[in-house]
């Protein structure tokens, strides 16, 4: 094996990496901080005209203040579908109507859903860990392939296995990175 066939492998796993680390901070974004953000709502879907929606494509989701979100819905026949969609998600946020209009007040967080959700915000980031650490096992597995097949040397195994374990460890280091800021934010009153 050339090293052109293991910097194709290391960026395709750097690549895969990134990707983990990307997933986990849309999987933050949904969670609630005590802040309004638009993302708040990503999850939630709507049951209109016979499917399921996101709610960004009944409507325009907005942030007009720091503890408020509005939905600007489309279609007036949607709205009480979209009220309904937001008491059901599950977040305990309780949307109020105005017309075509949804104002979402984001009340403040008790320190046990704090807790609650830092402890939420803990098992993103270890799901973040194996996915990294499952993309660093296949790696290495291409590489012992490869040194099977006589196509790296047993020096080179250890030094492109020590290269993959550097990329894992500043992956890991990201998504650790990105659990304080997530935790300091979610526990900040």
């Amino acid at each position: 094996m050339s090293n052109v066939n293991f910097n194709t492998l290391k960026k395709e796993l750097h690549s895969k990496m990134d990707k983990a680390v990307e997933v986990l901070h849309q999987e933050f974004a949904g969670l609630r901080t005590g802040r309004a953000s638009t993302s708040l709502l990503d999850p939630v879907m709507v049951d209109v005209y016979g499917a399921k929606m996101p709610i960004n494509q009944v409507g325009t989701v907005g942030v007009p203040e720091s503890r408020m979100l509005s939905i600007q819905v489309w279609d007036k026949g949607n709205v009480k579908m979209v009220e309904k969609a937001i008491r059901d998600s599950g977040l305990g946020l309780n949307p109020q109507s105005d017309g075509t209009l949804i104002r979402i007040p984001i009340p403040p967080l008790n320190e046990e859903r704090r807790k609650e959700l830092a402890k939420i915000a803990g098992k993103y980031a270890e799901d973040s860990r194996i996915a990294i650490r499952n993309i660093r096992r296949h790696g290495n597995d291409e590489l012992k392939k490869f040194e099977k097949d006589g196509d790296i040397t047993e020096d080179q195994l250890r030094d492109f296995s020590k290269d993959i374990q550097e990329e894992t460890d500043a992956a890991i280091k990201k998504v650790d990175e990105a659990l304080a800021h997530k935790e300091e934010e979610i526990m900040q009153v």
